[in-house]
């Protein structure tokens, strides 16, 4: 979504930004539309899962998601939305009306998204930032960090990389598709994973994410792009949402199985992994 949205924002000001609900998940900050009027953005980060829009007023925009939220971009000279402003829908809550005649909006039917405005200065002690662990496609994530983090750990393998205190960012279907090719059960206790293993799975949880990313992403049920299309990592799932159906890996012959943890869905092979 990030890089999406580059070419439309970063080095562009926001002429005017329209709000048409007084929240998303929280409540918007105070005089929020008036705070993105005439504001151009400096840089556009990504921090786990929020995208972070530092502005020449010396602000930083947090943006999430949330379950269906999306960011769709139209009529943007500067990049490759050529295409005529659509008629505003009715889960269009915040548009951002570009100086370069792009217009940027957030729509999100079920309202589980989120965004925030605070000092660039301070953006990393923000309330939702402070406590999230490193990047997974950082530095500071490698074997020694994530051996000696699990084996500390009595709860299941999945359930830690989902801890966004351990690492930031990771979600379920791309957890599921590391353990898969680390050959880990999601269901085997941290600690009990040997050091090697553990150590092995950072390469797998790094090209996961690499190879979504440069397919869009998964699409799901509302998930697009920030042209409108679908994301189609999802034709790549090895485990994920293959609930019953043969194990791709030669001379397997084991079935994909879906578990419930922590009320969310596991897929894996009981035979691959262990």
């Amino acid at each position: 979504m990030r890089r999406g949205l580059l070419a439309t924002m970063e080095g562009q000001v926001i002429s005017s930004t329209g709000i048409n609900r007084p929240d998303l998940r929280w409540p918007f900050p105070p005089r929020m539309a008036e705070r993105l009027s005439q504001v151009r953005v400096e840089a556009l980060r990504r921090r786990s899962k929020y995208i972070l829009a530092d502005l020449s007023s010396g602000e930083t925009l947090l943006m999430h998601l949330g379950m269906s939220g999306r960011i769709l971009i139209s009529g943007d000279p500067l990049g490759q939305f050529l295409h005529d402003h659509p008629s505003p829908e009715k889960h269009d809550h915040v548009v951002f009306h570009m100086a370069s005649g792009a217009r940027v909006t957030f729509n999100d039917p079920r309202r589980f998204g989120a965004m925030d405005l605070a000092p660039t200065a301070e953006i990393s002690n923000h309330k939702l930032l402070r406590d999230l662990g490193p990047e997974p496609l950082g530095n500071h994530f490698d074997g020694p960090y994530l051996a000696g983090k699990l084996k500390d750990r009595k709860t299941p393998v999945k359930a830690a990389l989902l801890d966004q205190k351990l690492v930031a960012g990771l979600g379920n279907i791309y957890v599921c598709e590391a353990l898969f090719r680390a050959g880990i059960s999601p269901t085997r206790r941290s600690d009990r994973i040997a050091r090697h293993r553990a150590e092995a799975l950072v390469p797998h949880i790094r090209d996961v994410l690499r190879e979504a990313i440069d397919s869009g992403g998964s699409s799901l049920r509302d998930y697009r792009t920030t042209d409108g299309d679908l994301g189609y990592f999802q034709h790549n799932f090895a485990v994920y949402d293959r609930e019953a159906q043969p194990c791709q890996t030669p001379n397997c012959g084991g079935q994909i199985k879906r578990i419930v943890q922590s009320g969310r869905s596991s897929f894996y092979c009981p035979i691959c992994q262990r």
